[in-house]
């Protein structure tokens, strides 16, 4: 089984775009959760969904807008670090 781990970072409106796209491209994040300045979810992103090319243009160019409205968010990152193999038990 795997094991999650949650990571949260403080960005400010126009950094956002910029945290986004390096999370995105990193392979161990499964969700981002988008946090306004009081802490109500904003938006979840799954990384199944955002890692379609096609969905991720149009996602990451609201982000831009959201961004231009709101001036400090808080990115919550669900992480998944895999356990590493059990080794095999010798055959008889």
């Amino acid at each position: 089984m795997d094991k999650t781990f949650y990571e949260e970072f403080k960005v400010r409106g126009q950094d956002l775009l910029d945290k986004i796209k390096s999370l995105v491209h990193e392979g161990n994040v499964r969700r981002i959760i988008l946090k306004d300045e009081k802490g109500h979810t904003f938006l979840e992103i799954p990384m199944s969904i955002a890692a379609v090319g096609v969905l991720a243009a149009p996602l990451l160019a609201g982000l831009g807008a959201i961004a231009a409205l709101v001036a400090n968010f808080t990115i919550v990152v669900e992480r998944v670090e895999p356990e590493p193999p059990k080794p095999e038990e010798p055959r008889a």
